[in-house]
């Protein structure tokens, strides 16, 4: 039978072992970061499905998705509530303390959780988790501190690329796979 096609780096692997928890950021992460506004000031947004899957991946798992933004909108929380995330905190630009409630509530610490983000409101989560990562647009300062930097953008299946990191670390992924596969 066929093995799965995608490798990670060995020090990758090893930094996402731990992890139990993965932060995202939405616009930028989770959407493309463009904002689309409606003829009645309604804002819109692209979330892929090949990031959706990604997280369902995690929280089947045992990994928990957690959404930490500084934007609030009826449509974000209509594509969090339909993934099933419940840990979300949103209209934050303080990113850090929301994480650490949300590592208490999990009783988890940082050396447990990943995170990705793209710009500087996302720095300070992204310096205190064991593994941090970026989409490939993301701003330069934030790929600087990443260990990881996605091949693929932003809402075009960068965050799917992290939780198949972590899914492989955990040992997860190839045991989803053969059960696609068969």
């Amino acid at each position: 039978m066929a093995q799965p096609s995608q490798t990670f780096a060995p020090e990758l692997l090893l930094r996402a072992q731990p992890v139990r928890v993965v932060f995202f950021d939405i616009d930028g992460v989770l959407t493309d970061g463009g904002l689309f506004f409606s003829e009645a000031g309604e804002t819109l947004k692209r979330f892929a499905t090949l990031d959706g899957h990604g997280l369902k991946m995690l929280q089947r798992a045992g990994i928990t998705p957690a959404v930490i933004t500084g934007r609030d909108s009826a449509p974000l929380r209509t594509r969090l509530k339909a993934l099933g995330i419940t840990h979300a905190r949103f209209g934050t630009e303080d990113k850090a303390p929301a994480a650490q409630e949300i590592l208490q509530t999990l009783g988890l610490t940082w050396a447990q959780a990943a995170a990705m983000g793209d710009d500087w409101p996302d720095l300070a989560v992204l310096r205190r988790v064991a593994l941090a990562c970026a989409p490939a647009q993301a701003h330069a300062e934030v790929q600087a501190v990443a260990h990881y930097v996605t091949q693929r953008r932003g809402g075009d299946g960068a965050a799917r690329e992290l939780c198949d990191l972590v899914l492989t670390a955990g040992g997860h992924y190839a045991r989803f796979w053969h059960e696609a596969m068969q």
